[in-house]
């Protein structure tokens, strides 16, 4: 379970990085332990001047090639995925290992995945905390077919070696 959390972290941590580059004078809420917030599916409170924007962190150890929407989150319990019941505006979707991050409008990307789903591959992924093992299941999208259909979504890339939230980064 560390690793997971520390992988959550340190997508967060970049999350606020690009945030911050792209609003310098907003404020960012941390609310992931906030059980209201975790029922909403938002970990972060994006503050502007003239909006709050609700905001869901998603960290993927893999090589960047497809994104992982989450339909099941427990298909042990069957409890819905993030990507269908999050509230968030705003899904910051970070591939941990190439330090790239992709800000998709949750809405738009949720009203043009669910209509394609079943032309998409499900895949399922298993963690263990504990003694306590579950599935979770989700479509694996090929990151260049979604930022095709969705042109609007951003692409940025930290360059530096660090997960600092303020260390010096260049957008893509």
């Amino acid at each position: 379970m560390h690793s997971v959390m520390g992988a959550a972290n340190r997508a967060v941590a970049l999350a606020c990085q690009w945030m911050r580059q792209q609003c310098p004078t907003a404020f960012i809420h941390n609310v992931q332990e906030e059980p209201r917030f975790q029922r909403l599916g938002v970990d972060l409170l994006w503050e502007k001047q003239e909006e709050t924007l609700g905001v869901e962190v998603k960290g993927d150890r893999s090589r960047g090639q497809r994104f992982f929407f989450e339909l099941v989150s427990n298909f042990e319990k069957n409890t819905p995925g993030c990507f269908l019941y999050s509230k968030a505006d705003w899904m910051l979707y970070v591939f941990l290992p190439l330090r790239r991050l992709y800000a998709l409008h949750l809405p738009s990307a949720r009203n043009w995945l669910l209509p394609l789903a079943k032309n998409f591959p499900l895949h399922k992924t298993h963690t263990r905390v504990g003694p306590i093992a579950y599935t979770t299941l989700g479509l694996a999208v090929p990151v260049k077919a979604l930022l095709q259909a969705l042109p609007h979504t951003r692409a940025w890339q930290q360059h530096t070696e660090a997960f600092s939230p303020y260390g010096p980064s260049t957008p893509m």
